[in-house]
């Protein structure tokens, strides 16, 4: 069961394409999880759109924007590529939200990292850096604060991180406010997206000496 969304005011950011990129895939990504977020946004654009008319009914002219569009060109024929649905590690296949999709083909293969953890690097261009990461049965990411923000998506499964207990579909946002040691006990594991704008922070034990390191990592 999805418990963590967006707030109602990075929702309004979103619609009204206020919010950062990275920000706006995430929730893009969220929502096709999300039933109760997409019912929201609905309001929003609704809402937004209403209150265009209202200004705008006046200095529109109906007659001759209805004379402008019949005399438009009829659209060529067009298709959709095709999208592939779902990454693969070690022949199991996990289902992607409809906004992740056109990544698939920029995703790198998973490298095993310390433990029980599996990471893909995913090439977003300027938008920020990205991993998809597995957690298997007892994996765990080190505890860790930020540099910048961490906004993460639960793809497949659960995780907790010594903060909250987090499902499929969940929304998260960290930042140098929060100090969290992700792991899962799940016995099918836990895959997530996330996109960091800056370096982890490892702040307990030897993977303290992780830091010089860690923009090579998560």
């Amino acid at each position: 069961m999805i418990s963590f969304h967006p707030t109602q005011l990075q929702l309004i950011e979103f619609v009204e394409g206020n919010c950062t990129p990275a920000m706006a895939l995430v929730i893009s990504a969220h929502t096709d999880m999300c039933p109760l977020c997409q019912k929201h946004i609905n309001v929003i654009e609704a809402r937004i759109a209403e209150s265009a008319i209202e200004s705008d009914v006046s200095e529109c002219d109906f007659g001759n924007m209805l004379s402008e569009i019949t005399l438009l060109p009829a659209a060529d024929g067009f298709s959709i590529p095709r999208e592939d649905q779902t990454i693969e590690l070690d022949g199991r296949q996990f289902k992607l939200p409809r906004a992740l999709r056109k990544y698939v083909n920029k995703t790198g293969n998973f490298s095993h990292l310390l433990g029980n953890l599996w990471q893909a690097p995913v090439d977003l261009g300027p938008m920020g850096k990205a991993n998809f990461i597995y957690m298997q049965k007892n994996g765990r990411v080190p505890e860790h604060t930020h540099k910048g923000t961490e906004l993460t998506l639960v793809i497949d499964g659960e995780f907790s991180d010594g903060i909250s207990n987090y499902d499929t579909g969940d929304f998260i946002l960290m930042d140098n406010t929060n100090v969290h040691a992700p792991y899962s006990e799940a016995s099918e594991g836990c895959l997530v997206f996330s996109i960091v704008d800056a370096p982890l922070h490892f702040t307990s034990g030897v993977a303290r000496l992780l830091n010089p390191f860690s923009h090579l990592f998560f």
